[in-house]
């Protein structure tokens, strides 16, 4: 119990806020798994700042099962908190920080299980994936993906940590976003000829969100998820400056939560189609993807539900609201669950934290894991 506890301290003291650089718990976390005799690969991503790490224990040319886990965090504000959201925090048996529960708990739970993996003679590789940036929309995540053909042999399934109560959960939905910038022409709101409105362009795409929203609501379904259908809103709306000024600017977020099966970007789209008709009139528009990743879906009687169920001892849970990186492991053919301490209502949240018995029972679970590769 004192080792969890102490790596989660070390690991909730570096400030890996998403979108900014985390080299500092990539040289932590490699330099511990080398120790312990993994085979470490640090994987740099586009940004220049920020790494991916995939460590391996075993014989990499056997299909084995890969840990992940994701180093970022939300921002925390310290005037909402009881004490440094960066130093842990025990009360009892909560230990508050942040990321605690998502997910630097299921992290620490893996380091704590690596010294005994480096002394295991395993069949088959236990692999661990440290992905960056995930609280952006799964930004780091595609880069590993792409390089795990090159480190071992295909994985045969992957066990995602996010916080689930360590139930494993065998379905979410996908999501797509972006962000729609419009670029019109000011000018003197007494002559509205004179110039062109980028709010009333925004109009257009929020009836055309609106109406797709409702089609959306009303095609495909699946009864495991709340609600059963694949969804569409817009977050954020801004333009204009004052009342009398033609607004050249406005702007808006929208995203979709897709059921499996359903590309969320197919969901955009039809709103994303009335651009080309607005740039004939003389806007000026550009979209920025904020995310984009598919929805899972994993078998009940799959070979991996069965295994992760053994290990965890509690019940399936069919799907949950938030989304994961284990859907872009499965789509790039590894199977994949999620299955990880904490509660994620808990994440995101002042005063964040996990149960000590919480973080005890992730390192059981995992130590169960790994004996099923011996």
């Amino acid at each position: 119990m004192d080792d969890v506890i102490r790596i989660l301290g070390e690991l909730i003291s570096f400030p890996t806020v998403v979108g900014t650089s985390n080299r500092d718990i990539v040289a932590f976390i490699s330099g511990r798994l080398e120790e312990c005799g993994a085979t470490v690969t640090v994987l740099p991503g586009p940004e220049g700042d920020r790494s991916n790490i995939f460590a391996s224990f075993g014989p990499t040319a056997e299909a084995g099962l890969v840990l992940s886990g994701h180093m970022d965090v939300v921002p925390a504000r310290p005037d909402e908190w009881s004490g440094d959201p960066f130093i842990l925090r025990e009360d009892g048996e909560r230990l508050h920080g942040r990321g605690t529960t998502d997910m630097k708990g299921f992290l620490a739970s893996m380091l704590t299980i690596a010294p005994s993996l480096g002394k295991m003679e395993l069949r088959r590789p236990l692999h661990m994936a440290f992905s960056y940036d995930e609280e952006a929309g799964c930004i780091g995540a595609p880069h590993l993906i792409k390089q795990i053909p090159r480190l071992c042999a295909r994985p045969v399934g992957c066990i995602v940590g996010e916080p689930s109560g360590l139930s494993p959960v065998r379905a979410h939905k996908g999501k797509a976003a972006v962000r729609i910038s419009i670029e019109g022409s000011g000018g003197h709101s007494s002559r509205p000829d004179l110039g062109l409105n980028a709010i009333a362009a925004l109009g257009v795409l929020l009836q055309a969100a609106t109406e797709q929203a409702e089609y959306a609501r009303q095609s495909r379904q699946d009864p495991i998820f709340q609600p059963a259908y694949s969804t569409l809103q817009v977050g954020t709306c801004r333009g204009g400056e004052a009342l009398n000024i033609i607004p050249a600017h406005a702007e808006m977020e929208m995203e979709a939560r897709a059921i499996p099966g359903v590309d969320p970007a197919t969901v955009l789209a039809p709103v994303l189609d009335k651009i080309p008709e607005l740039e004939k009139q003389g806007y000026k528009i550009s979209v920025k993807q904020l995310s984009n990743y598919p929805g899972l879906m994993l078998d009940a009687s799959a070979p991996l539900t069965e295994l992760v169920l053994n290990a965890s001892g509690r019940d399936l849970l069919d799907a949950v609201s938030y989304g994961t990186e284990a859907g872009l492991f499965q789509a790039a053919g590894i199977p994949s669950i999620i299955c990880g301490p904490g509660d994620i209502a808990r994440a995101h949240k002042p005063n964040e934290y996990i149960l000590a018995s919480e973080l005890q029972d992730c390192v059981s679970f995992l130590k169960r894991i790994a004996t099923e590769l011996v």
